[in-house]
């Protein structure tokens, strides 16, 4: 009798331990995360596309598609759990000034202050937010929504979870994880696009050098950037006060040490932190939605808009040029915020008609223009929709 009861009771308690597995809480929705998770480490590793922010988002997506049983405290939407804490800076928007901060303290505006009509482009470009946001609006999503689905087409990761976190938390998992996607596959979406687009010696167009720029001037630029663009749009100051503070720490020449640290360790940190909780965000139960795939669409959308804008908007402009002072549209594409891939394919396709003609220098001016122009699109959202 003692030997049957003991049996039952070892019985009664690996039944209960298998109720706690992740084993006997998975769906089948957990298992097509996994798989998506999978596919984003495979294309960081094995294609190296952006692996610093896909091996973060893959590996979140394991981490928040294990099944638990509820109430273990262990799920980053339980509330005292480790995954939680780490989260709050994702929804409080606390991580993405970080990240601008360290952006500006490895980016070299000179390029920009050099040729200022550049910055024309990088404005031009982010068409594809304002196009998301009215096609977003078309598909029934509230107003708030729509703005935070269109920084999509900024192709600015860190953007678009600020805005998010403030217009649209319910929706940031998908958000960011468009956001993040497709400043991956700039390499894939963009060249098809900039061909069709322009014809042979359009691609063959080469640009005056860039004049030499002062260290005045690169000292002066970060302060007078603030004050113009957060005098014009204060809701954009988180981001763009902290990506001139860390421009200006770069670029003063007596603060290497704070600068080191802004786009070394602090943006690395972030960068591991923003990438794992939002990856892990992205729970099967609370992610996969009618709304999430409709909002992946609508990035591809808004990406695409981005990148024809540019191109189109620099055949535009050269229309008003004189020849030798032309612009070669293949910069277009890199209006996109996606620093600095956008600049380098416009490198690699201009190298395919030319292989003396080199574009990157030429293309980092409407690249950082673009991270200024998607920053200050967000605060324009904000000012509208907050």
């Amino acid at each position: 009798m003692e030997h049957t009861s003991f049996i039952g009771f070892i019985v009664d308690h690996l039944g209960q331990f298998f109720s706690y597995t992740a084993f006997a809480n998975m769906t089948v929705g957990h298992l097509v995360m996994i798989a998506v998770g999978l596919i984003f480490i495979y294309l960081a590793i094995a294609k190296e596309y952006e692996p610093m922010l896909l091996v973060p988002i893959g590996f979140g997506i394991l981490v928040g598609n294990i099944a638990f049983y509820p109430g273990l405290k262990v799920g980053i939407y339980e509330s005292g759990s480790v995954l939680n804490y780490l989260y709050f800076g994702v929804l409080q928007g606390v991580y993405p000034p970080l990240i601008f901060l360290g952006i500006g303290a490895m980016t070299d505006f000179s390029a920009l202050i050099s040729n200022p009509k550049l910055i024309l482009i990088g404005a031009a470009a982010q068409f594809g937010i304002f196009g998301a946001y009215a096609t977003a609006l078309a598909l029934g999503f509230s107003p708030a929504e729509a703005g935070a689905i269109g920084i999509i087409g900024g192709a600015d990761g860190p953007t678009a979870i600020f805005i998010s976190s403030k217009l649209a938390p319910d929706l940031m998992g998908a958000i960011a994880i468009s956001a993040y996607s497709y400043m991956a596959l700039v390499p894939v979406i963009q060249p098809p696009i900039m061909k069709l687009l322009t014809n042979k010696k359009e691609r063959v167009i080469r640009m005056k050098p860039p004049r030499a720029v002062s260290k005045t001037e690169k000292i002066i630029f970060p302060i007078a950037g603030m004050l113009l663009t957060c005098f014009i749009v204060p809701t954009g100051l988180p981001l763009l006060g902290m990506l001139f503070f860390g421009n200006l720490l770069k670029e003063s020449g007596v603060t290497k040490r704070l600068a080191d640290t802004a786009k070394g360790p602090l943006i690395d940190i972030v960068t591991i932190l923003i990438g794992l909780t939002v990856g892990a965000s992205t729970q099967a139960t609370t992610f996969l939605t009618a709304k999430s795939v409709l909002i992946f669409g609508l990035g591809a959308a808004s990406f695409v808009i981005a990148t024809t804008s540019g191109v189109l908007f620099v055949k535009f402009l050269n229309i008003f040029l004189k020849e030798g002072n032309k612009i070669n549209p293949l910069i277009g594409n890199s209006g996109v915020s996606a620093v600095p891939d956008s600049a380098r394919v416009s490198q690699v396709v201009g190298l395919e008609y030319d292989k003396t003609n080199h574009l990157l220098m030429h293309a980092m001016g409407p690249n950082v223009a673009g991270v200024i122009g998607s920053a200050v699109a967000a605060g324009i959202m904000l000012g509208f929709l907050f």
